[in-house]
């Protein structure tokens, strides 16, 4: 596995990559970064696939924009651009979660020629996301949203104790016994660069903020509404509140769609049951051959 850097959409991305054939491009969450993906990365690899995961804007390595906008139709475009610069004009396989899948799917709505298939993990579709914000105990679930909303003190609060509100955060959204303390331990690292945390609080408060939101892309925020034609797969931990959210989207699909629950997962499903999680994606990516 190597570091690589590589322009898009005004930024320097960094990202990890290995082995070679049909590009993968596999999208992170938060509190997390590229290297969430290390159990999947080298069986993708060793099935045939050149896989990339980027650091997303914000998150170092990757650079964090003086002033810039976090919006999810910034974010599309930073991936759409990637697949751009990355891709050689060959339409990629997509992999994703949290904040990661909530990209994925503006981009699979917007730009479907530009991804043979989906994988989105962990997060509904933005219309089951907005019916969420109604009922009690999502907006429990997701009560970081509006914590993050506030100015100034959750700049305070996450370092505190060495950033025990992340481990809190990971505690919070797995199941009972997982341990992931160097990996958590390497995403708190990045949380300590510089303009780092605001960067990433940045996604937050542009959900609600069309002041926060670039002003340029109107029509892309259109066309991320669209049904998605991408074959699609979504995945869910069996533990995790969000389940009965993704349990039936298949309205928001015109093309292959196919939801499945990952027993004794919550929200990190991919690195609490990275076996189970890694067949599913390859066996998903290779249905119509590379």
């Amino acid at each position: 596995m190597t570091m690589n850097t590589i322009n898009a959409n005004g930024l320097r991305f960094a990202y990890l990559e290995e082995g070679h054939g049909p590009l993968v491009l596999m999208l992170h969450g938060f509190p997390d970064t590229a290297h969430t993906w290390s159990h999947q990365m080298t069986s993708l690899a060793a099935a045939g696939y050149r896989v990339i995961a980027p650091f997303l804007r914000g998150y170092p390595p990757t650079d964090i924009p003086h002033n810039g906008y976090y919006d999810k139709a910034t974010l599309v475009r930073d991936v759409a651009a990637l697949i751009g610069a990355l891709s050689e004009g060959e339409p990629v396989y997509l992999v994703s979660q949290d904040w990661g899948a909530i990209t994925a799917y503006g981009v699979v709505a917007a730009y479907p020629e530009l991804v043979r298939r989906a994988v989105v993990m962990a997060v509904p579709h933005p219309a089951e996301v907005n019916k969420s914000l109604l009922l009690p105990k999502h907006v429990q679930r997701s009560f970081h949203w509006w914590f993050f909303q506030l100015p100034n003190l959750p700049e305070k609060a996450l370092p505190e104790n060495d950033f025990a509100f992340i481990d809190y955060l990971w505690d919070y959204w797995t199941t009972p016994g997982h341990c992931d303390e160097a990996h958590i331990a390497s995403i708190k690292d990045m949380l300590k660069q510089p303009g780092a945390l605001a960067a990433t609080l940045g996604y937050y408060r542009a959900m609600f903020d069309v002041q926060k939101m670039d002003p340029r892309l109107d029509d892309l925020r259109r066309a991320m509404e669209r049904t998605i034609q991408t074959p699609t797969l979504a995945l869910c931990g069996a533990d995790d509140l969000r389940a009965e959210l993704m349990s039936d989207q298949g309205q928001y699909f015109t093309g292959e769609y196919h939801f499945e629950l990952v027993p004794g997962a919550g929200h990190f499903l991919h690195r609490e049951q990275p076996e189970q999680v890694t067949q599913l994606v390859i066996d998903w990516l290779g249905k119509t051959g590379k």
